[in-house]
Parts: structure tokens; C-alpha cells; sequence
């Protein structure tokens, strides 16, 4: 078995080998080098479980290979990117909740994030991308993450991840998916992406491509409508969903149906959890320059399914352009609401219970993030924000004999790119 140090030496040359492959041609136009760095800070500044501090960071690094440039192979493309993330948590060690207020945190190490092939057919109307790759950069995803730091909206509506096993970045896995614009401005999009829950352990490396301990697979799918490219004011709107025929857990029940807090018993082994989204952006005031104020939002629910959470529902907005001195400034606030099911909290009751307190814990959670960005170099921008989290959740310590006090959180991001 090849060790530990030896695949990262992999991964490493895997990448490294890219740019031989523009020797047949400029290497400009064959090769897109990909470097970025992504640090996040946090502090309670009140309540939740205690005060304290952290800082993730995020090193990217990979290529964009054209092969139509490199060999003549026409519209084909190879995207290879490795991941190193690094750092701590404020959410497990201070916070007390589930929900990060640093979403780049998880998948702790390097990692192979993505190798995948893109082909586009009839003049880009039809993209098919198959290989090892992440469904949360494919669907339900947004430019405007950048702007933000938490993890309850981005990189992508939380929901998604505590109602099914969507796949997420950098844990990467086998993967196709298909985009087809069937008229225009509208396009259709599915995807096929393998669950291996052994893949988001800290310190895999991505380079374990065996199927022995898959457990399914999670197809979402989604109808898109996107503004054309001379719109004054830019748009998207979608309406999806996704399959997800993995194995669960389930959230309160043993295999006889009775709560396995008080049965003793494991959590019974379900199969199948399926849900929708609508979402959109929508700007609603431009500069002529890409400037402007853009506001959007986001609904989800779930379809079928043993699940945690019964809605989520986002809203926020982002100011590109701030004061006429600080143009490429942004000021940007989101607020989201993860709505608990009521199976979920009756198996925080009875932990709760169990543990010597009483009650039960309130039944959603509401986080809010407003976040100022400096462009201090076309390369270089810093983000402070703060968080409020109201009646954050208890998942991660259900045996808490009372509620956690809402959080007021510091946060400052950091973006680096080539």
C-alpha cells in the first residue's frame, strides 16, 4: 500500500505535470494556472459556549488545461486542482453549533479536489464534465460567496449538506454531470455524483479511487434561467432539486422504531432522502461598469426522507461599488433560517433529558452576516464582517442541559489569487 507521504508526492506531480502537456503549443493559451489563498478569523465577542478564537485557511492550487490548443481536441478541457485546508474551527471549540461561521473549514489536509475532463458540443450548447469532482460546485453555487464568510449560505445553502449527502468541496469523488441550453437563456442541468463518506475524513488525500465503500449516489438536477450577456441588469433564477439514494442514519429511531436514546440501540439504517430548491439573483441597480446592488434569496425543503431539518430559507444582498473613492469596495448581508424537524428535536429533547435538563430546544436557528470588502490590489482583498447567531443549534452537544445564548461573532476574510 502506497503511504501516506508517498500520495501526497502523487498529487503533487499529478499537477505539477500539467504544463508538459503545453509543449505543443504557446503555453499561454494551453495553460490557465490556478493559485489562490483563503483565510478566515472568528471571535465571540458574546455568548454562545464560550469566548474564544480561530483561523481556517484554504491553499488552492491546479491548472485549466485546452486541449483544443494543446492537441487540436476541440472544446475539451481538463480542470485539475488540489486543496490544502488548514486550521480551526470556532463553531466546535466556542460557538457550540453545527454551522460554521468559517466555511472553509472541513476536509482537513491536502487533498486532490478536482480531475475532471469538460467537453462542450454544438457550439457550447451541450457541456458533459466527467471525472473526480464535487456536486456543491455544480449546483447551488454562487459567485456571490465570495463576499461572505459563513457557512450557513455559502459556499452554498447549508441544507443541502444536513438533508442529504450532496458531496462538497474539496472531498471529491466519481462524478458526470450534463448542461444543456436548450434555448438561449435557459439551460438544463444533471448530475451523478458517488457517496463515499470515507472520503471527508481529515488527512484523505483524494487519490483513494476505489468504489468498495460507496454507499450511492446523489443526482441533482436543476431548470435555470440566466440573463443574456448585454443585460443591463444581471440575472439567474433557478428550480431543482436532488435523489439521494445513500444510506442515513436516522435522526431519532432504532430499527424497531422506537428511540434509540432510550432503546440502547443503533440508529436505524434508511435509504433515500430527496428534496427541492428555487433560488435567484437578481441585480437591481448597475453603474454601466459591473457595479451595482444585486439582491437575492433561496428556498429548500424536503421531499422524502428521515430528515434533521424541515426548511431553510435565505436572503441577502450584495453592494459591488461602494463609496465613489472605493469602487471596487462591497458591502454585502445575508440572513438565514434552518428550520428543525420534529423528529430531530424530539431526539434533542430526550438527550436533553437524559443529560438532567429539561425541555426542549427551539425549534430553528437564524444566522446573519453583514461583511465590508477592501479591494486593497487587484489580487488582494479583506473582508471584516460580523455574525449574529439567534438560538444557535444543538447537534453537535445535544446532551446540553440548556439552551446556548445567541452569539455575536468577529470575523475577518482574506482573498488572495493569482
Amino acid at each position: 500500500m502506497t503511504c501516506p507521504s508517498r500520495r501526497r508526492l502523487l498529487l503533487v506531480a499529478i499537477l505539477l505535470a500539467l504544463p508538459l502537456l503545453a509543449t505543443a503549443a504557446d503555453a499561454s493559451e494551453v495553460f490557465a494556472p490556478k493559485l489562490a489563498y483563503t483565510g478566515e478569523a472568528a471571535a465571540t465577542l458574546d455568548g454562545g459556549k464560550s469566548s474564544g478564537t480561530a483561523y481556517a485557511g484554504q491553499l488552492m492550487f491546479g491548472a485549466d488545461v485546452n486541449l483544443d490548443a494543446a492537441f487540436g481536441w476541440r472544446g475539451a478541457t481538463i480542470k485539475a486542482y488540489g486543496i490544502n485546508r488548514h486550521g480551526t474551527n470556532l463553531a466546535r471549540s466556542s460557538t457550540g453549533n453545527s454551522t460554521s461561521v468559517q466555511e472553509i473549514y472541513g476536509g482537513q489536509g491536502t487533498r486532490l479536489a478536482n480531475l475532471t475532463l469538460e467537453q462542450k458540443l454544438l457550439n457550447d450548447r451541450l457541456v458533459l464534465e466527467a471525472g473526480r469532482s464535487v456536486a456543491n460546485i455544480h449546483f447551488l453555487g454562487s459567485e456571490l460567496c465570495q463576499y461572505f464568510q459563513g457557512n450557513s449560505a455559502c459556499g452554498n445553502p447549508t441544507y443541502v449538506f444536513r438533508t442529504s449527502n450532496f458531496t462538497w468541496w474539496p472531498v471529491s469523488s466519481w462524478m458526470a454531470d450534463a448542461t444543456a441550453w436548450v434555448m438561449p437563456d435557459v439551460y438544463v442541468r444533471v448530475g451523478a455524483y458517488q457517496v463515499d463518506p470515507t472520503q471527508a475524513e481529515d488527512g484523505q488525500h483524494g487519490l483513494k479511487w476505489s468504489t468498495n465503500q460507496a454507499t450511492g449516489w446523489v443526482v441533482p438536477y436543476t431548470i435555470g434561467w440566466r440573463s443574456p450577456a448585454s443585460a443591463r441588469l444581471k440575472a439567474k433564477y433557478e428550480v431543482g432539486g436532488w435523489q439521494d439514494n445513500s444510506t442515513y442514519r436516522d435522526p431519532l429511531r432504532d430499527a424497531n422504531g422506537n428511540p434509540a436514546l432510550l432503546s440502547g440501540q443503533a440508529p436505524a439504517s434508511r435509504h433515500g432522502r430527496s428534496g427541492a430548491f428555487v433560488r435567484f439573483e437578481q441585480q437591481v441597480s448597475s453603474d454601466g461598469n459591473g457595479r451595482g446592488l444585486t439582491v437575492f434569496g433561496a428556498a429548500l425543503k424536503g421531499t422524502s426522507g428521515q430528515l434533521i431539518e424541515d426548511h431553510f430559507l435565505q436572503a441577502g444582498l450584495v453592494q459591488k461599488g461602494t463609496f465613489a473613492s472605493r469602487p471596487q469596495d462591497s458591502i454585502a448581508f445575508v440572513v438565514t433560517q434552518q428550520k428543525y424537524s420534529d423528529i430531530a428535536l424530539e431526539n434533542l429533547r430526550l438527550a436533553r433529558a437524559a443529560a438532567g435538563g429539561s425541555g426542549t430546544p427551539h425549534d430553528s436557528q437564524v444566522m446573519m452576516e453583514l461583511s465590508y470588502g477592501i479591494q486593497l490590489t487587484p489580487q488582494l482583498r479583506i473582508a471584516p464582517n460580523l455574525h449574529y447567531i439567534v438560538h444557535p443549534d444543538q447537534f453537535d452537544e445535544p446532551a446540553r442541559q440548556r439552551d446556548l445564548p445567541n452569539a455575536l461573532i468577529a470575523g475577518l476574510r482574506i482573498d488572495w489569487s493569482l
